[in-house]
C-alpha cells in the first residue's frame, strides 16, 4: 500500500522538540528526572503502544504485552591497561549521558599479552529503568541517532530471547559532550532488555517507541 506523505506541520513540530531537547542538554548535562514525573514515552506506552500489541499479536490480557524493563549501556575502555584515567573520563562522560551515575567494571582475570590483571578497572556500565530509562530512549531516539554521520537506520538482529543491543561507535553523539574536550572517541553497546518471549514481539514494542529499525514498511 503507498504510504501517506506526512504533513510538514508535524515534522516541524518535532524538530521544533528535538532542539528544544537538545538545547536543554547542552546546557544542564543529561536531564534530570524530578519524582513524579511520567515521561512522554512511557505515557505513549500506556495510551497507544499497549492497545497496538493486543491488536496486532491477538493478546487477550494487558498482562501479556511486553514491556521494556531496563536499558543497559556497557562501554569498554581497553586503552586504560596503559592510562588509568582513561577509565575514569569514561566513568564521568557516561554519567553526564545518562544522568545517572555509572559504575566501574573490572577483568575477571589476568591477561599478560594485554598488560591486564584481574580486577582492574577496563569500562563502565549504567542500567537505567522506570523514567530515566524513559528519558534515555528519547533523547535516543530523537537526537543522538540522527546525529550519525550517514545514518540510515539501525539492524533488526535480536539476541533470540526479545532483547536488543545497539553498538554505538561514538561517544560525540551525545549533546551532553563536549567534542572539544574529549581525549578519546569510545564506542558503547546500549542493551534494550524487554519481557517478550520471541524477537517479533520485542521488535514489534521497540518500533512502536520509535526506534529507527531500518526495514521498517512505510
Amino acid at each position: 500500500m503507498a504510504s501517506t506523505k506526512p504533513s510538514a506541520a508535524p515534522k516541524a513540530a518535532t524538530k521544533v522538540k528535538a532542539a528544544k531537547v537538545e538545547k536543554a542538554a547542552k546546557t544542564e548535562g543529561a536531564q534530570v528526572v524530578v519524582k513524579g514525573y511520567i515521561p512522554t514515552l512511557q505515557k505513549m506506552y500506556k495510551n497507544e503502544i499497549i492497545g497496538k500489541l493486543m491488536k496486532e499479536f491477538g493478546y487477550t490480557s494487558v498482562m501479556q504485552v511486553p514491556k521494556l524493563t531496563k536499558i543497559t549501556i556497557n562501554q569498554g575502555v581497553g586503552a586504560a591497561t596503559g592510562d588509568k584515567k582513561l577509565v575514569e573520563i569514561a566513568q564521568q562522560e557516561l554519567t553526564t549521558i545518562t544522568g545517572q551515575k555509572a559504575m566501574l567494571t573490572y577483568s575477571r582475570k589476568d591477561i599478560s599479552n594485554f598488560k591486564l590483571r584481574k580486577g582492574m578497572p577496563i569500562g563502565v556500565k549504567v542500567t537505567l529503568r522506570s523514567a530515566k530509562m524513559y528519558e534515555f530512549l528519547e533523547r535516543l531516539i530523537a537526537i543522538s541517532l540522527p546525529r550519525i554521520r550517514d545514518f540510515k537506520g539501525i539492524s533488526e538482529k535480536f539476541d533470540g530471547r526479545g532483547n536488543y543491543t545497539l553498538g554505538v561507535k561514538e561517544q560525540i553523539i551525545y549533546p551532553e559532550i563536549d567534542i572539544d574536550k574529549i581525549t578519546k572517541i569510545l564506542g558503547m553497546e546500549i542493551t534494550f532488555v524487554t519481557t517478550a518471549g520471541k524477537d517479533e514481539e520485542a521488535f514489534a514494542l521497540l518500533r512502536e517507541f520509535g526506534l529507527p529499525f531500518k526495514n521498517i514498511k512505510k
